[in-house]
């Protein structure tokens, strides 16, 4: 029973009487219908519609927590407070140790993980009460790179990237049906017109180690993208779609960082894929 404390996280709380108006006139999910027991994938844009914060959000008996990396905290939590105007919420990071589980039941204070059934699940403790860990986040990143599942910072980066690069649209992240969120238009523009040329995508080392996280992906002469973060032979990166259609179809070699690579299409995607 895999279950690692993630030192990494932390968590920042929304609460009070307009908590969820607020969050839900700016992030990307649909908080209204956010269920208790789950933790659902959300973000934060810029007017432009790119990802300027990713988290895991919750239902409280006071509002709303959000699941971010730990060194984003405070800058989300100015960001809030900068929007929150005349709105009745108060915006505040909590004390709490952030753990994952998977590969077994969890235990019931724990919220499943809404972006993947096969993640897990996520639970909230105060600091000095967190639980007995026998896996540590290196572990936690191997199991999420291996079901081809991207986070900001390692995999794509914040502030210049767009949801459906980062698979939001595919591990729900994105309601196309809500009302307005701040950079909305954007978002739904690539929605309708499928203009999303590069995603995030699980890759396989031939010589079984991944390249560092940065390297160029190539084949012949072209740039597909660059690698992500990378657990034993299994990584991530961020690749132009169509150009690596190009590339398979004239035969071209993968590379990752001088590495030769197996591109794969996340099993969860239902996105476009060249053949």
């Amino acid at each position: 029973m895999p279950l690692a404390l993630l030192p990494n996280r932390a968590v920042v709380a929304v609460t009070g009487d307009d908590a969820t108006s607020f969050l839900q006139g700016l992030l990307t999910c649909n908080v209204e219908t956010l269920p208790e027991g789950e933790a659902r994938l959300g973000a934060l844009l810029s007017p432009q519609g790119k990802i300027l914060f990713d988290f895991l959000v919750s239902r409280t008996p006071d509002g709303f927590h959000l699941d971010v990396a730990r060194e984003k905290a405070p800058d989300l939590l100015k960001r809030l407070t900068l929007y929150r105007l005349r709105a009745k919420v108060t915006v505040e990071t909590r004390p709490l140790a952030v753990a994952a589980g998977w590969e077994s039941e969890a235990p019931p204070a724990a919220l499943r993980d809404g972006r993947l059934a096969d993640l897990g699940w996520r639970l909230y403790a105060p600091e000095g009460e967190a639980p007995a860990a026998d896996a540590d986040a290196a572990a936690y990143a191997a199991h999420r790179i291996g079901l081809g599942v991207p986070e900001a910072g390692t995999d794509f980066p914040l502030g210049d990237a767009f949801p459906h690069e980062a698979l939001m649209d595919q591990l729900g992240g994105v309601d196309f049906k809500k009302g307005c969120y701040v950079g909305q238009e954007v978002v739904s523009r690539m929605q309708h017109r499928g203009t999303a040329r590069t995603r995030v995508v699980p890759v396989v080392y031939r010589d079984g180690e991944a390249a560092p996280a940065g390297e160029p992906v190539t084949a012949g002469e072209r740039s597909l993208g660059q690698t992500g973060g990378g657990a034993g032979s299994r990584g991530l990166a961020m690749l132009r779609i169509d150009r690596l259609g190009e590339a398979l179809a004239a035969g071209e070699t993968v590379q990752a960082g001088g590495r030769t690579v197996e591109v794969e299409k996340p099993g969860f995607a239902s996105f476009a894929w060249p053949v």
